[in-house]
């Protein structure tokens, strides 16, 4: 006796199996899309308005009183890159890299 699949549980398979592939190739091409984008420029007016600088340790603390020694990109709940990662996307500036080492007036602790 074959083994027969009604239209439901095939679609619902075919679903299932689909989107963890596409989850996996998401998470695998992560690090390789960040070596492809470029970086941010500290002198647009995006970065300026938010006192991006690619090394927190020369925030203009007069300025952005907010700051503290220790914040940077890389433990930010905004960074998208791996903690050991130089560079890595941001939310904030999207299709751009940061500076793991950077910062800005959004930065929040990283959660975790």
């Amino acid at each position: 006796m074959k083994k027969s699949i009604n239209r439901r549980r095939f679609l619902f398979k075919c679903g299932v199996s689909g989107v963890a592939v596409v989850g996996v190739q998401a998470l695998g091409s992560r690090a390789v899309m960040a070596a492809d984008m470029a970086a941010v420029d500290p002198t647009s007016a995006q970065a300026m308005a938010l006192g991006y600088v690619t090394d927190a340790t020369t925030t203009d603390t007069a300025k952005f009183e907010r700051y503290a020694a220790g914040q940077e990109c890389v433990n930010c709940q905004l960074y998208q890159g791996a903690a050991d990662s130089t560079v890595g996307a941001c939310l904030l500036f999207v299709g751009k890299t940061v500076e793991a080492k950077g910062w800005c007036n959004s930065w929040v602790q990283k959660v975790g």
